[in-house]
């Protein structure tokens, strides 16, 4: 097992396999990891406080028969918590775990043979903190010249007064009935076969309008968005409406 090194301690994780089965496992990596520890975790039972953070060099799952354990969210957050910065997890999966690993911290994320994945912790802690001087940036950190250069304002001849964008028209308070539009097209202007009564308003007209053929005697909840009828009781089929059209909208 080359993922295995001579002075790892290693936690092997495991669900439902044969004690002969785990014995033969622990004595191949024993005898390569000679100058190191090896411990054993049954997946149903391990939990945050199973082992000490940052106390493995390795974490190998589900690597031995019958291969039950099930890697969930949970399982892959208390494993990437145990392990050092830079350890390694070796797992084995039928299923494709490349997007479950990346979304869980883990790092240089490959897959294997016989669908053994290979993870890696990042090289810091889990929720460490570390101050940058913002003074003095990387040179990772340059951007490109163009775009760092509009940012901080290289020229100030591109530079626009926001003050000069505006005249004087678009200073002035709009009156409320140049506001009111036709609620089927959204304009000023009424539509050819207006119904909510702003051709008869734009002509000075008061109207009556036409009984309803349609669902909206029934009151709002069988009404569109621009029905005239909107917000109005619920009336009897066929029967007149009255519009008030000198409220406002």
């Amino acid at each position: 097992m080359e993922f295995v090194k001579k002075a790892d301690n290693i936690l092997v994780i495991w669900n439902n396999s044969e004690q002969n089965d785990i014995a033969n496992f622990v004595n191949e990596i024993k005898s390569i990891a000679t100058e190191g520890n090896v411990f054993l975790e049954n997946s149903t039972m391990i939990n945050d406080s199973s082992r000490p953070k940052s106390s493995f060099d390795a974490v190998l799952c589900n690597l031995i028969p019958p291969h039950f354990v099930e890697h969930s969210d949970s399982l892959l957050a208390i494993i990437i918590k145990i392990l050092k910065p830079s350890g390694r997890l070796i797992v084995k999966d039928n299923t494709d775990l490349s997007s479950t690993l990346k979304l869980n911290g883990f790092v240089n994320v490959t897959k294997g043979a016989n669908n053994t994945y290979i993870a890696e912790k990042p090289r810091f802690e889990v929720g460490s903190k570390v101050s940058l001087k913002l003074g003095q940036k990387p040179a990772v950190w340059k951007l490109d010249d163009t775009v760092e250069e509009a940012w901080t304002g290289g020229n100030d001849d591109d530079i626009i007064d926001d003050d000069q964008l505006l005249d004087e028209d678009d200073l002035k308070k709009p009156d409320k009935q140049s506001l009111r539009v036709c609620a089927t097209t959204g304009k000023r202007k009424a539509c050819a076969d207006c119904s909510c009564g702003l051709a008869e308003e734009l002509r000075g007209e008061t109207k009556d309008t036409p009984k309803s053929s349609c669902t909206c005697y029934l009151g709002d909840a069988f009404r569109c968005a621009t029905c005239p009828y909107l917000g109005m009781p619920a009336f009897k089929p066929g029967e007149k409406v009255l519009l008030d059209l000198k409220s406002d909208m």
